[in-house]
């Protein structure tokens, strides 16, 4: 995967956003029961579900109202925070101010770990699994410079990257899938939760000829979120972490 450009500021997402409108039609079909272990994680306002057994092909996070109704990650939950909480969906943040725009990011891996990790667009409900290739398991390398993800990785509610449209920068196509987030702040998230996060910018990814866009923000209640402004602000502050980026996605 190599980089193409990066772009910084809300008014760049947001060109990328109006491009890649997420599917309009909801997956409402229920789990079906799994043979397996099924555990319950709980979080402020929803629930999710683990079936099956980490590091196997059969294991699955589902996601859950506090009323114990079954959600999609790619499709019910809003993509940008707002102030109040409707249907049940996971939880909100309101803006720090009335210009800055908060979004939610669905954590697929957590910091540290390796295993590759992503929404299911194509099943009922679009759970979490992990990534197969080839017939095997997916990781990233967990040896120096980096220790697994060297932030929590996600993606955007709501996005897509058409496979049909074409970058005007990029002369590429979207991959089909969410748009990816890398999240800076200093939290270890769990698989699955959902959190606000201020985005810094964007960089253009190409993988395997596909466009690959990695949306480079942080945490909202990060001690820091409110020093960093900027795809610049984190070159400055944190030297080397953009290009490890590169790197390691």
């Amino acid at each position: 995967m190599r980089p193409l450009l990066q772009r910084s500021s809300l008014r760049c997402l947001g060109t990328v956003l109006s491009s890649f409108p997420a599917s309009r039609d909801k997956l409402v079909t229920q789990a079906a029961a799994a043979p397996h272990l099924c555990y319950l994680r709980k979080t402020m306002h929803y629930q999710t579900e683990e079936r099956g057994h980490p590091n196997s092909p059969d294991y699955r996070i589902y996601f859950k109202t506090s009323e114990g109704k079954y959600i999609s990650p790619f499709h019910d939950i809003p993509l940008i925070a707002e102030t109040e909480q409707d249907n049940d969906v996971p939880a909100k943040k309101p803006r720090n101010s009335e210009t800055e725009v908060l979004y939610n990011m669905v954590v697929e891996v957590p910091r540290w770990s390796n295993a590759k990790m992503e929404i299911a667009t194509k099943e009922p409900l679009n759970p979490i699994k992990q990534d197969v290739k080839k017939g095997k398991l997916r990781y990233v390398a967990n040896i120096f410079p980096h220790k697994g993800y060297i932030w929590n990785y996600g993606a955007l509610p709501q996005t897509w990257e058409d496979p049909n449209h074409t970058d005007t920068d990029t002369k590429c196509c979207g991959d089909n899938d969410p748009i990816d987030v890398c999240d800076i702040g200093g939290q270890v998230c769990s698989p699955g939760q959902v959190i606000q996060v201020k985005v810094l910018g964007i960089l253009a990814m190409i993988d395997e000829g596909e466009m690959d866009w990695k949306v480079i923000a942080i945490n909202a209640k990060d001690p820091d979120a409110k020093n960093l402004n900027s795809i610049e602000d984190v070159r400055k502050s944190r030297p080397g972490q953009l290009e490890a980026t590169v790197d390691l996605v």
